[in-house]
């Protein structure tokens, strides 16, 4: 039920989003504006929200919304309508997009995740390399002059 609420939630405001910026200031139809708003929010949910969002922190989740808005809004804007390119308003459209998820992932992160999300956020990711004195191997047989013959 949390997953619903959040996906709702997601949508409307995307929805107002978009329709205030490809509607109100590019003359996108509802419609389309709609099919949009559909297609991003559920892809976004999934890959940002469910899948990115827990294992990392929410500045590269934001990062990685804006990017996959700005692709899905400029492929699905360009096949949904004709005319001029869709490419600044994608980029304003995803901009917008980007400053509702940053606030959409701390909802998310506090009243959505259960406590197996939190762990990723709490892991300290220190990787070291383990190292040895003996870079090469030293072979008796070969080094040594008890094994050579004379």
């Amino acid at each position: 039920m949390k997953h619903l609420r959040a996906i709702a939630i997601k949508f409307i405001a995307s929805l107002a989003v978009l329709y205030i910026i490809l509607g109100g200031m590019y003359d996108m139809s509802f419609t389309n504006v709609f099919l949009i708003s559909l297609v991003l929010g559920i892809a976004s949910y999934v890959i940002g929200d469910l899948f990115l969002l827990p294992k990392t922190n929410n500045t590269i989740a934001t990062l990685a919304d804006f990017g996959l808005a700005f692709m899905i809004i400029w492929i699905v804007g360009e096949s949904l309508t004709y005319g001029e390119s869709l490419l600044l308003p994608s980029l304003i459209s995803a901009a917008g997009i980007a400053v509702f998820e940053y606030f959409f992932h701390k909802y998310v992160s506090s009243n959505v995740m259960e406590e197996g999300g939190e762990q990723y956020q709490k892991a300290n990711y220190r990787y070291q390399t383990e190292a040895s004195e003996e870079l090469y191997p030293v072979k008796p047989d070969v080094r040594s002059d008890e094994n050579t013959e004379k």
